[in-house]
């Protein structure tokens, strides 16, 4: 087999458009979902409605009532644990060697992206039950309207230094023209320095 040559100018670790060329693939470094904690209480409304449910159908007067007993715990299921599990089962936190994914939604579908090479600041919000299970709020802002949100994550302060570490060595090519960008914007060609 032949190689292909290269272009004289067109240097070996770099597209045609510029940019680097990643070196390694994108590996999934966490896949995450809000601690499990938030389905204890569905669980409890569970296990107590189907004790209600045993004590009371067969028990009534009346076959309506038995009915009714019966959809009305079926309806107090749907809501009280199947709806809240499916949304558990929905939200979830995808952190990758280049990005941050975070996808949620049950009949919509929301996904949103943040490159780590393009800088953020990452902060994290605990409550006194969150720090005893050793999960949190992590926010993450880079610069736009409305930061990311990860809600309730497991090992928060092992998220938060994860994420301080991949976005360090993010910085690419890209980075590294944005900071010379900057730096050149801050001169002005009459009066010198701002």
């Amino acid at each position: 087999m032949k190689e292909k040559k290269k272009a004289p100018d067109e240097p070996a670790d770099t597209e045609s458009s510029g940019y680097a060329r990643e070196s390694r693939p994108e590996t999934v470094v966490a896949r995450l979902r809000p601690h499990v904690r938030i389905l204890l209480w569905p669980t409890v409304v569970l296990f107590a409605l189907a004790g209600a449910t045993g004590y009371f159908f067969g028990n009534m007067p009346e076959p309506w009532q038995n009915a009714a007993v019966l959809a009305g715990s079926i309806v107090l299921a749907v809501f009280g644990w199947l709806l809240p599990l499916a949304a558990w089962l929905t939200k979830r936190y995808t952190i990758t060697t280049r990005r941050i994914i975070f996808r949620h939604g049950f009949f919509v579908r929301t996904r949103q992206e943040l490159l780590h090479s393009r800088g953020y600041d990452v902060s994290v919000r605990q409550n006194w039950v969150q720090a005893g299970f050793h999960s949190g709020t992590v926010l993450i802002n880079s610069g736009l309207e409305h930061p990311l949100v990860l809600k309730d994550v497991p090992n928060v302060d092992l998220v938060q230094s994860v994420l301080h570490d991949l976005m360090e060595k993010a910085s690419t090519v890209m980075g590294s023209r944005r900071q010379e960008h900057s730096a050149i914007s801050e001169e002005s060609a009459f009066w010198g320095r701002r």
